[in-house]
């Protein structure tokens, strides 16, 4: 017997019981899904949900690059879309039809190679399509309701639907997608460029997240929203947390919107140090952080009182 047919789920794809989530997140840290599901296509994602108990808390993972997962891991079903949903092909002169799973290097890459500028920010992004529709992701000026077309999803209850950009409710990292929906493809149209000129935009954007940002540590990314028209980053520095520690956690030195974890640290004290900072920056300029970084999941000690709340 297939472990999807002891878990009571008839699927293509794979399912498996209490999966490890640290090795699929950036911070490395975190405790298990309790079903992690990665569909073979759309098809088996909508019988899967559709099959799925309604009370059942579903959430998607990208890459795991602007998440924290908790120490006691995430109840429900963690749904993660692989190959079958990291494709991108073009539509027309000026419009790339991309899977929920594809990375934004993938589709700026695909976007320079089509002659299609205004796309090139999705390389500074480390995430993928799903997430960037999303949380609007955005960088170096552009955010993705400024290219959008419309969003294929497939919804809580199994249903396949069209969201066009205007559906989607866009402001500043936040969009009206609805609670429990996986975003399986969306289309982008940007404009004619040469390839040669999106190349080089891309490379610039490169450089420049080279020498600000602590990239090849074990990091979530921008962890707390821009409190326009300030930056993040200047009101932590301002309030003197630039390299404050919890544990193994650091807000880096390098860019202090980003927090890091030095070794082992647990996913516990990098949320902690993150409220650290926003009582930090509260107290010293009245600024009301909010996060950016998605935290799922449920505490280690609520796990072992058997809680099953999932809060981000």
């Amino acid at each position: 017997m297939s472990e999807a047919q002891t878990l009571g789920q008839q699927v293509r794809g794979r399912l498996t019981a209490q999966a490890p989530l640290a090795p699929l997140v950036w911070f490395k840290s975190g405790g298990a899904a309790e079903r992690l599901f990665e569909p073979a296509d759309v098809a088996d994602l909508q019988a899967f949900l559709a099959a799925l108990d309604p009370a059942t808390p579903v959430m998607a993972l990208g890459l795991g690059s602007n998440l924290i997962i908790r120490d006691g891991g995430v109840p429900g079903v963690v749904v993660r879309l692989g190959k079958p949903f990291a494709k991108v092909s073009q539509v027309d002169a000026v419009t790339l039809e991309c899977g929920g799973g594809a990375s934004g290097i993938l589709v700026s890459s695909s976007a320079r190679d089509a002659g299609i500028g205004g796309i090139e920010f999705l390389r500074s992004i480390p995430g993928t399509v799903g997430g960037f529709v999303r949380m609007n992701g955005g960088a170096y000026g552009r955010e993705v309701r400024d290219i959008l077309v419309e969003a294929t999803v497939v919804l809580r209850s199994g249903e396949l639907v069209t969201l066009t950009n205007a559906d989607l409710g866009y402001t500043y990292r936040h969009s009206d997608l609805p609670a429990g929906a996986i975003v399986v493809s969306a289309i982008f149209r940007g404009h004619p460029a040469e390839p040669a000129a999106v190349q080089a935009e891309m490379d610039r954007i490169a450089a420049a997240r080279e020498a600000s940002q602590p990239l090849r540590s074990k990091t979530g990314g921008s962890t707390f929203k821009n409190p326009l028209p300030k930056k993040a980053w200047e009101v932590i520095d301002a309030a003197g947390c630039r390299g404050l520690t919890i544990g193994e956690a650091q807000v880096s030195e390098k860019h202090c919107n980003f927090l890091l974890n030095l070794g082992t640290a647990r996913s516990a004290d990098i949320e902690a140090l993150g409220e650290e900072v926003r009582a930090r920056v509260r107290a010293h300029s009245g600024t009301e952080l909010e996060w950016e970084i998605q935290r799922v999941g449920i505490y280690a000690d609520h796990a072992k009182q058997g809680s099953v709340g999932v809060s981000a």
